[in-house]
Parts: C-alpha cells; sequence; structure tokens
C-alpha cells in the first residue's frame, strides 16, 4: 500500500499459517504505520482494491481492518476522497511528566489555549488537596490542550500562592512543569489517580466531541523534594485521542 504524500510503499505482509486474523494482522501493521510517523496526518491511503490483489485478501477483510483504525479515531473515510490518516492516539507513561512534553516528544506540535488564570477561594478539595486552609486564596489555571489543531485535553490546576510567576503568554507557550522548573521547584513525586466518565455539554464543546462522549480523567498532587504540595491537577482527555500507559510488575 502506497500513501499519497509518501515516497515509499508501506512493507506489509500477512501470516496465513497464524490464528491471528487476517484483517487485525493488517490493522496492527497500519496502526503501527501511524503511531510511527511512517502514515502522517493527512496521507491518503490507497485503493482498498489494490492492497487487497497485493495481499491475497479478500476487500471485505482490508475494508474491516480499515475500519478498525477508522474506530479507533486514527484514520477517517471522506466521501469523494478517500481513507484519510487523522492522527496517532497519544499514550502517555505513568510518570511525573507533563502533557506537553509527552506531546512534543510524539511530535504531536501542541497548542495550548488558556481559558482563565486567575485566584480564587479554595474549596474544601482543593484546600485538602494542596494543605491549604479552606476559603484562602489558590491560584487556578484551566487551558485546553490541542495538537495538530485538535482538542486533546482540558487542563484544570489548583496552585497555593507562591513563587510561580503565571503569565498567561506563557503559559499559552509552554508546559506548566517547565514553568515551575524555571522558578526553581524541583518537582520530585505525585499522587495520581486515572478515571473515566462521560462528558459534560461543557466539556464536549470545548473538546469537539457529544455530550455524554466517554472522557479519560486524571486527577494528581505533586509535591517537590522537601515534601511540599506544589500543585493540584484534574484533568479529562478525549478517549480516542489518548492512553495512559501501565508497566505492570510481579510483586516478589
Amino acid at each position: 500500500m502506497t500513501a499519497h504524500g509518501t515516497d515509499r510503499p508501506l512493507p506489509l505482509s500477512v501470516d496465513r499459517t497464524s490464528p491471528v486474523p487476517l484483517y487485525f494482522q493488517l490493522a496492527q501493521q497500519l496502526e503501527a504505520a501511524v503511531e510511527q510517523g511512517r502514515l502522517a496526518p493527512g496521507a491518503l491511503l490507497g485503493n482498498e482494491i489494490d492492497l487487497a490483489s497485493r495481499l491475497g485478501l479478500s476487500r471485505p477483510t482490508v475494508r474491516q481492518a480499515i475500519q478498525t483504525l477508522v474506530d479507533k479515531g486514527l484514520m477517517v473515510r471522506r466521501r469523494g476522497v478517500g481513507t484519510q490518516v487523522v492522527h496517532s492516539q497519544v499514550r502517555r507513561p505513568l510518570e511525573l511528566s507533563s502533557l506537553y512534553d509527552d506531546l512534543e516528544a510524539a511530535g504531536q506540535r501542541p497548542a495550548t489555549a488558556v481559558l482563565r488564570n486567575t485566584t480564587e477561594p479554595a474549596t474544601a478539595e482543593v484546600a485538602a488537596a494542596l494543605g491549604v486552609a479552606e476559603g484562602s486564596e489558590v491560584h487556578l489555571v484551566e487551558r485546553l490542550r490541542s495538537a495538530h489543531g485538535e482538542p486533546m485535553a482540558l487542563l484544570r490546576n489548583h496552585l497555593p500562592p507562591g513563587p510561580v510567576p503565571l503569565r498567561t503568554d506563557e503559559l499559552e507557550a509552554t508546559g506548566l512543569y517547565r514553568l515551575m522548573r524555571a522558578a526553581g521547584i524541583t518537582l520530585h513525586s505525585a499522587r495520581q489517580t486515572v478515571g473515566a466518565r462521560a462528558a459534560t455539554v461543557g466539556e464536549a464543546r470545548d473538546l469537539d466531541e457529544e455530550p455524554g462522549a466517554p472522557l479519560l480523567t486524571m486527577e494528581r498532587v505533586t509535591y517537590d523534594d522537601t515534601g511540599r504540595v506544589v500543585e493540584f491537577g484534574s484533568h479529562v482527555y478525549r478517549a480516542a485521542r489518548y492512553a495512559f500507559e501501565f508497566q505492570l510488575l510481579v510483586r516478589p
């Protein structure tokens, strides 16, 4: 298969002796090509009939493989255009890193729109997370993070009053953790909870999703090297664009 906009055909093959269904073998190879950048966003896939003939597969098998990636949000079928690569899913390791850095590392060209940058009285939840008195003034930053021009996540962070200058232009130019490090804060550890829920009407509007669409959620309390809480983050991510990766070890 050759994708329009690429210089060489993709090396694709199927193993008929494998118990893995043929459509799934093809889908895995196409997904890997998207994740590795060999099929870039905007690339058009070649003709399904040509691919089926090249691999000795039926056209329904090829169509099922491509539909698997359409269902994952990696490709889209456009009438009169063909099947087009949309984006790769960002897979974020569970480590103390920022979404901005993870997107940059994945070649996703992050962009940020600051929705709110203000102070407000701490709610009971925020006060407990930051270790401050309820009702005391804390800093609130809300941002919409995008990649390749598509919304990815809504980020809400509360910070105790302190040494981090939070200028809107800087928050739109780089990541929060970079600004914290620049202010002399050494990030050490965090307590994090990952979950899922349906999008509210406002979240769906900001993230270009339907109300009730699945969202991944993450709450994180971050500590510096002195044990002080430096931020409380409450974020939501588009499930079709985002995944958390875990590494599990057998307990000795």
